[in-house]
């Protein structure tokens, strides 16, 4: 049976998160040392003591979620844990690359940082937003953003009967009216600070380009099922070109998922600070468990029931 390791996006980030696991593996706290010294501040100050409002500033949340992911790895790895495909929602796509060697830790902090910095910069504050559209399908949540004037569109497809819309702030409030409208049992504006994964994200893309071009990218070592397309990269032009593409297009994440289960992952683990993911894929495939490796007791769990 294989596992599946996957990695969470931004939303999993809380104050505080991993002192739990950092108090049995010293090794946490080094990883954050290791973020700290690429990106010139303390980061493991920053996640235990906010405040909360600078820990959510999206140029911060994306390298220290990613360190915080990437702490997680190296604790299953140091008992004996592997993965045989990993996946990462949004931000984590990057975190699950770092995992399967495809880019260095250092560079994929850096890389990301700019990367939220970019996307901070899109779309000015208060000109873009998302909602979570629950108890609706796919293809009437995409009905109803067509129907709206302005810029707005499906942007993360989380679970069955959970997708997140993404666009201008107005398109968003009257999409999620619309959602309401059709029979969603829920349509709540979510607080974030941009537009991710819509259009509107498209003039970041020249720019993280030359910065995507720039670094040691390598082939995974583990095979990678991406966001854009819930398949596996058969080159490294075409990894590059998904990653480039995720930041102005849609999650696949149900369809990752589903990738996955269908190539024989019978059990997944969650390497974040929770269990975000976790909640998704037991929507996307209940038979499938899935054991988040947040706490001591989640990493000794999963060894065992591996």
């Amino acid at each position: 049976m294989s596992l599946g390791a996957v990695f969470p996006g931004q939303g999993a980030q809380s104050v505080g998160m991993l002192a739990e696991l950092a108090e049995t593996y010293p090794s946490v706290v080094e990883k954050f040392s290791q973020a700290s010294d690429a990106l010139g501040f303390d980061t493991w100050a920053m996640v235990q003591g906010g405040p909360a409002e600078d820990l959510s500033a999206t140029q911060n949340t994306q390298p220290l979620l990613l360190t915080a992911s990437a702490a997680v790895w190296d604790v299953w790895r140091s008992q004996g844990g592997s993965a045989d495909y990993v996946a990462g929602h949004s931000l984590g796509e990057y975190s699950a690359l770092v995992a399967a060697e495809s880019i260095d830790f250092e560079a994929a902090v850096k890389l990301v940082r700019l990367r939220g910095e970019l996307m901070e910069k899109a779309v000015p504050r208060g000109q873009g937003g998302m909602a979570a559209v629950i108890g609706l399908d796919d293809e009437e949540v995409k009905e109803c953003c067509a129907k709206v004037d302005g810029v707005v569109v499906a942007a993360n497809f989380n679970a069955p009967g959970q997708v997140v819309v993404a666009g201008a702030t107005q398109a968003v409030a009257e999409a999620a009216d619309a959602c309401k409208a059709a029979g969603a049992k829920r349509a709540v504006i979510l607080d974030v600070s941009g537009p991710f994964h819509s259009p509107l994200m498209a003039a970041t893309k020249d720019e993280f380009a030359e910065a995507l071009n720039a670094i040691d990218l390598r082939m995974p070592a583990i095979p990678i099922v991406q966001n854009v397309n819930a398949s596996v990269p058969a080159n490294l032009d075409e990894l590059k070109a998904s990653l480039l593409a995720q930041i102005a297009e849609p999650v696949l994440w149900s369809s990752c998922v589903q990738t996955m289960v269908s190539a024989g992952v019978g059990r997944f683990v969650e390497a974040g600070p929770g269990s975000v993911l976790a909640g998704l894929i037991r929507r996307i495939s209940k038979a499938t468990p899935t054991q988040s490796l947040a706490t001591p007791k989640g990493i000794s769990e999963a060894i065992n029931n591996g």
